[in-house]
């Protein structure tokens, strides 16, 4: 729950919100019971999955402000809806989504992992990423991409597409300095010495990161 509710904090004010991927339906009713929409839409590929939220928000569906979908990704989603959340998901998940669908007017995404794929596709389709940046939960970290469909276009540097806008933060340096950590207990076992080679190269590239040498 302590995820969902820093999530929750990166949701704005709008007339209709969907969450695709609802899980529980927890973000939705954050958004209904703080009165920052009027209308929302929850969604999940399994109907099964769905019934969690249902039983959840059954009041607000009975009074006509949720409207419960079952399909795969945003197929059944309306284009016009103001603010839509997708979290949870892999990030090659969520690109295929948005591959076979739109980018929505405005978005949060919460990628599990594969972060970069998601800023690489919204950048390259032209989206503008408002905020990026990771936060931390128990022991974990996680990426919040909020951004809209269209709007100035801000290129990115090689480590910013893999670690995110913000790199001198607090919350990224110990993000990349638990990723090098990683890395260094890795060259403790005995490898050959290409897989050696590689995971020296990147060890570098993170130190480089986390000193600010590399932009």
């Amino acid at each position: 729950m302590d995820r969902i509710k820093k999530l929750c904090a990166y949701l704005e004010k709008c007339e209709s919100f969907a969450d695709i991927g609802c899980d529980h339906g927890y973000c939705t009713e954050y958004m209904l019971e703080n009165r920052l929409c009027k209308n929302a839409t929850i969604s999940d590929i399994s109907a099964k999955c769905l019934e969690k939220a249902e039983k959840l928000l059954s009041v607000y569906i009975k009074n006509g402000a949720v409207k419960s979908v079952c399909c795969n990704g945003l197929e059944k989603i309306d284009e016009d809806t103001d603010e839509i959340l997708i979290a949870g998901m892999g990030g090659e998940e969520i690109v295929n989504i948005l591959t076979s669908s739109y980018i929505p007017k405005l978005f949060v995404f919460q990628p599990m992992r594969n972060v970069r794929e998601v800023r690489e596709f919204l950048l390259k389709n032209g989206a503008e990423i408002t905020v990026d940046e990771p936060f931390e939960n128990g022991g974990k970290f996680y990426y919040v991409l909020k951004g809209k469909r269209v709007g100035n276009f801000r290129p990115y540097t090689d480590a910013e597409l893999d670690f995110g806008q913000r790199l001198e933060s607090p919350v990224t340096k110990a993000y990349v300095r638990g990723e090098l950590e990683k890395k260094q207990l890795y060259l403790q076992r005995n490898l050959s010495g290409q897989a050696r080679a590689e995971i020296e190269k990147k060890a570098k590239y993170l130190e480089g990161v986390l000193k600010g040498e590399i932009k």
